[in-house]
């Protein structure tokens, strides 16, 4: 049977994500850029290199390492390539996205080429209408995922139809789901939680304690929302768990990326040994830079923001950034 849904991207979330689809569907497409990977899935039935334990069906999934096949056969292609590589990834793509094909992305960060948001870049490169982009976002972090622990997931479109749809497509026993229609709101709150997580993880390697940490999340929080009042006005509730519970989860949890990324940084690894050392992409050092230069023409006031910029660009000590950073908090 020839899958009409596809997941682009072979991650940890990505492996999540097929996990939650074979509950819902018969057939699955995976795309999968190593060869290695894609032939030891198909022969064992996991992945060997992220989410390892999770156990799949290799009888129900068609998987390939060539983008274009897997694109081609799919009425919904859901895209889990990490943002500093995907256009690089759809560079080999010779498959268009025409208007019938729906597009869903999973990805939480900023395109670094074009500073543009995932839904941003598909409508220029490839002319995807509102209409058809649909975004998913957690609070969520793929390794409960892959343990089943109950996980709340908002899907966010322009088209409230093709949410529902999406939405009912992640449902599942562990899965819950919550429609929105504030699609830049749900884009921009992972790529800026992203950062300070990175913040938190470098102020808990600086040696600092629970008390300040609850003061920086807080004060994330507002850097938050002024950026999305400026960036994108909206009637929303900035303490809902697509924004408030997306920053808790990614700052405070020991699966958290970033914030192991930032913890690295303040015990005193460089910015490139940390991510030597790290076997996953932390999207938030590449959100920095482009949320920065974006942030260069909208003048929102975000100091941890521009302190983790520094640090991570301008080679700052963090001691001394997070000393400067506290006395701007409240």
């Amino acid at each position: 049977m020839q899958p009409n849904v596809a997941v682009i991207g072979s991650g940890s979330w990505a492996t999540a994500i097929v996990k939650i689809l074979l509950n819902r569907v018969e057939s699955l497409g995976w795309w999968i850029r190593e060869p290695d990977i894609a032939r030891h899935v198909m022969e064992f039935g996991h992945n060997p290199t992220y989410l390892s334990q999770v156990e799949l069906e290799p009888g129900r999934l068609f998987v390939s390492t060539d983008i274009s096949e897997i694109i081609q056969r799919a009425e919904t292609v859901i895209f889990c390539i990490p943002a500093a590589f995907l256009h690089s990834s759809l560079g080999a793509m010779d498959a268009s996205l025409p208007g019938d094909k729906l597009v869903v992305s999973v990805i939480k960060g900023i395109v670094p080429e074009f500073n543009a948001t995932i839904g941003s870049y598909f409508e220029q490169q490839y002319h995807v209408g509102p209409g058809q982009f649909v975004v998913v976002s957690g609070p969520s972090h793929a390794e409960e995922v892959a343990q089943e622990k109950l996980t709340f997931l908002t899907v966010a479109s322009a088209n409230r139809g093709i949410a529902m749809q999406v939405a009912e497509l992640f449902s599942c026993r562990y899965v819950s789901t919550v429609i929105s229609n504030d699609v830049m709101g749900t884009e921009y709150t992972p790529v800026l939680k992203n950062i300070f997580a990175i913040a938190s993880g470098i102020c808990h390697g600086l040696g600092y304690g629970d008390n300040f940490q609850a003061v920086l999340v807080s004060n994330a929080l507002q850097e938050i929302k002024r950026f999305l009042e400026v960036v994108h006005p909206a009637d929303r509730d900035i303490n809902s768990s697509v924004y408030l519970g997306d920053l808790l989860v990614t700052c405070y949890s020991q699966f958290s990326r970033n914030r192991t990324f930032g913890n690295m940084i303040g015990k005193g690894y460089s910015v490139k040994s940390a991510q030597l050392e790290m076997n996953m992409v932390a999207e938030g050092y590449y959100a920095t830079k482009s949320v920065v230069e974006m942030n260069a023409r909208f003048g929102v006031d975000m100091p941890i923001l521009n302190a983790v910029y520094r640090i991570l660009y301008e080679n700052r000590s963090p001691a001394k950034e997070i000393t400067t950073l506290t006395a701007r908090l409240v």
